[in-house]
């Protein structure tokens, strides 16, 4: 239930609440499948953008951070 698993990036999209800004990702998995997050700034690396790899830590398969490998 708790894990990391490689992706790749398919879409990042920034935006401001309350002056902090938050992140919905959209990650593929190799198997094909794709999930969306919507993350906090702790959860997301620096200048993340389309295309990256990263390794998606998974709760419950929730995706909780984004990190680069």
């Amino acid at each position: 239930m708790v894990g990391d698993q490689e992706a790749t990036v398919l879409e990042v999209k920034p935006f401001g609440l309350h002056g902090v800004t938050y992140y919905d990702v959209t990650v593929g998995f190799s198997d094909r499948t794709v999930e969306r997050a919507r993350l906090g700034p702790e959860g997301v690396p620096d200048g993340l953008q389309q295309g990256e790899r990263v390794l998606a830590t998974r709760v419950a398969n929730m995706v909780i951070s984004l990190r680069r490998p």
